[in-house]
């Protein structure tokens, strides 16, 4: 791109109409355009309420947000994403958006559930911790030594690779991450059965006594392995509008995941490739109860937590957010051996018959994995729909309720180089606004 095609643009006498549209869309990255129409009309008189066309605009179409919530694709629309995700979080664990605000007095706890080992990586050095110190400094069986006296940077590629690569078990880890979504599944309702056990309650009548909503966001390890943040709260039998009983405490929720996540797995059927295969959850279980106000583990902090990771994805990791079409391509992407070797091995599992449900091969790309970034129970609180709506009608204008006739078709999408010159600076623009907004309150 040259600065001949960036006059060029803004000398465009439809450039100002053009940048208002980027700027209404906070500068996206690869917008939307459509062409078309919407009129309202009343439906007894058929008088026409509101019109609206794309004629009059700047080449006959309009740009909307691509709405992609990755942080490497599009950081314009992965911060209002997270903007969601934190409202939406917040409100089930402090009210509004439709929730009482009676749910702050619920118990609640925050969760860390992680994949388990497939073979020793690097870890980072936090507090100037070493990597893996050994005094024997053992060999693995292909000759390599099993320790690492380096402190790792958080910056340091060696992060999550394995210490032998010959040693560490690929298929276990793709079909674990691809396994993840189903072991979740699982798992909340072995926590809803202990839940039962606890209050002595038959498990087809807990619905009548508690109720248990959760929210949950899925993050990438630097090893490529899936582990989940989760929100669980306890209700009464009506929601969030209603107490939950006496007993159901959070030591009784808290021990409830325990049992659920030491006993939990997802078998596969056997396959002659993998011979005879179960997921289960790591060691590493973290339980916090969730505060009121501020801290480590207040709402507030949880809410951004959680908002945070949603806009991560594998390609925040070192990975790749392209789906492959070949097997060819893998050589061609720019990440780490150990996550081309995960590619290859998700793509050569997908052959197998027996595995054909995980879709592997459409999956390889992000390791196996196939889950949603966030999930939820339909009562923990709001939606996203919802919240989109409100932030539509904050924008304005409200448009007039009555009989719709619309007519939009796609037209193109991205911008060209100087465009995208041009939008990058709108985006920049708004994130210095916020940030110097966000110093200005908290001073």
């Amino acid at each position: 791109m040259t600065e001949k095609e960036i006059l060029r643009l803004v000398a465009d006498p439809g450039f100002a109409d053009w940048l208002n549209q980027i700027q209404r869309v906070h500068g996206c990255a690869h917008p939307i355009y459509l062409a078309g129409r919407t009129v309202i009309r009343d439906p007894e008189s058929g008088t026409v309420l509101h019109e609206y066309s794309t004629a009059t605009a700047p080449g006959g179409k309009i740009a909307v947000r691509c709405r992609n919530r990755r942080e490497s694709v599009c950081a314009p629309c992965s911060w209002v994403h997270a903007g969601d995700t934190w409202h939406l979080v917040r409100a089930g664990l402090l009210g509004g958006k439709g929730v009482p605000p009676a749910v702050s007095r619920h118990p609640r706890v925050f969760v860390t559930l992680t994949a388990p080992s497939f073979g020793p990586v690097h870890r980072l050095g936090e507090q100037r911790r070493r990597c893996r110190p050994r005094r024997d400094a053992p060999l693995c069986p292909h000759g390599r030594e099993l320790s690492c006296a380096q402190v790792h940077s958080r910056t340091d590629p060696l992060i999550g690779q394995p210490l032998c690569p010959q040693c560490y078990r690929y298929s276990d880890h793709v079909l674990w991450n691809a396994l993840a979504p189903d072991l979740w599944s699982r798992t909340v309702r072995v926590i809803r059965r202990r839940l039962a056990t606890a209050g002595g309650i038959p498990r087809a009548k807990l619905k009548e006594h508690l109720g248990a909503a959760f929210t949950k966001v899925a993050e990438f390890q630097r090893r490529g392995a899936i582990h989940y943040h989760a929100v669980i709260r306890l209700d009464g039998p009506d929601g969030p509008a209603s107490e939950p009983p006496a007993w159901a405490t959070i030591e009784v929720l808290s021990n409830a995941i325990v049992s659920a996540v030491q006993s939990v797995y997802s078998p596969l059927p056997y396959a002659p490739e993998i011979g005879h295969f179960e997921a289960r959850w790591g060691t590493q279980l973290d339980i916090h109860s969730i505060t009121v106000g501020r801290g480590a583990v207040s709402d507030q902090a949880v809410a951004a937590y959680i908002a945070k990771y949603i806009t991560k994805d594998v390609g925040s990791f070192g990975g790749t957010d392209r789906r492959l079409l070949t097997r060819h391509q893998i050589a061609r992407r720019p990440v780490s051996r150990h996550f081309r070797t995960l590619m290859r091995t998700a793509w050569d599992l997908g052959d197998a018959p027996a595995l054909a449900s995980l879709r592997l091969r459409a999956r390889a790309h992000t390791l196996g994995y196939g889950g949603q970034a966030l999930t939820k129970s339909a009562r923990y609180s709001t939606t996203y729909k919802k919240l989109r709506a409100a932030r539509a009608a904050h924008a304005g204008p409200v448009l007039p309720v009555g009989e719709m006739d619309a007519a939009w078709r796609f037209v193109g999408a991205g911008h060209t180089p100087a465009e995208a010159e041009i939008a990058a600076g709108v985006a920049s623009d708004l994130a210095w606004a916020r940030e110097a907004a966000n110093e200005v309150r908290d001073a």
